[in-house]
């Protein structure tokens, strides 16, 4: 069963010149880094999660030395560390490597109960979204019946691994019949080794003590919210390890296999 609600795309509204009110862009994505360079070992936080807060309410991202991964829901940063503990992320001095936001807006709005796995599941989306070049946020909440999440562990020593030769030290972290958010986006090819194309979503349970980057799903009973997205910027950072790392690898395939938590 599917109940559709949609939203206008773009709302306006007017504002007076007294008015100091911050009106943010919900159409606007922002990314802290670049996410070959992530995969490739840049692993050394630059961009403060106080910032980030300025920049949207919504999003996912990596922490400072890998240590796990970041959810960002409704303003708060959590953190799932390769341990599988979460919790919300108490110093917003704290500096990640890579990371993207945006506030979050749903242009639609659907309610749907029928079990899906993960590849019925994206193409389900596919058929809300059907501009291939587009981007979205993508904000799911309900019940699955399953969930596979994963966490990398922290590195600590230089020079660092790059991140699909780190596939064997994942953790990873089943749920069944679990109630929480995913928080991800389906940007396009054109945006890939500067974000990541596809989809891409991580997890968070309502009590926020579970988490992780999305391996493997069942449905069941969801809401989606999906939010157009028409622009984007990303912050680079001003480090000697970004200023000397090699992007003219191609590193389409380690982003392949660090999505699906993979090689093959």
């Amino acid at each position: 069963m599917v109940l559709l609600l949609v939203l206008p795309a773009f709302a306006t509204a007017a504002v007076n010149k007294q008015d100091t009110t911050f009106h943010p862009d919900h159409h606007h994505l922002f990314t802290a880094g670049v996410a070959s360079g992530l995969m490739g070992g840049l692993y050394d936080g630059f961009y403060s999660i106080d910032s980030l807060k300025t920049k949207g309410d919504f999003g996912l991202g990596a922490p400072d030395k890998l240590d796990g991964e970041i959810m960002v829901l409704n303003g708060k940063f959590y953190q799932t560390q390769s341990s599988g503990k979460t919790f919300e992320m108490p110093h917003s001095q704290d500096l990640v490597p890579f990371c993207m936001v945006n506030y979050f807006e749903a242009n639609t709005v659907l309610h749907v109960r029928k079990n899906m796995s993960k590849a019925d599941f994206y193409h389900y989306l596919d058929s809300l979204m059907p501009n291939a070049n587009g981007m979205y946020a993508i904000h799911i909440k309900g019940t699955f019946q399953y969930i596979k999440t994963r966490a990398f562990p922290p590195v600590n020593k230089q020079p660092y691994p790059q991140l699909a030769g780190m596939l064997d030290r994942q953790h990873f972290f089943e749920y069944k019949e679990s109630s929480g958010d995913l928080i991800g986006y389906r940007l396009p090819v054109y945006m890939d080794n500067t974000n990541i194309s596809g989809y891409h979503f991580h997890y968070l349970s309502n009590q926020k003590d579970a988490g992780g980057h999305i391996v493997d799903l069942i449905t069941s009973d969801i809401i989606v919210e999906i939010s157009l997205l028409d622009s984007y910027t990303i912050q680079v950072p001003s480090t000697p390890a970004f200023n000397h790392f090699d992007f003219k690898k191609n590193r389409e395939e380690d982003i392949k296999s660090v999505e699906r938590g993979s090689a093959k």
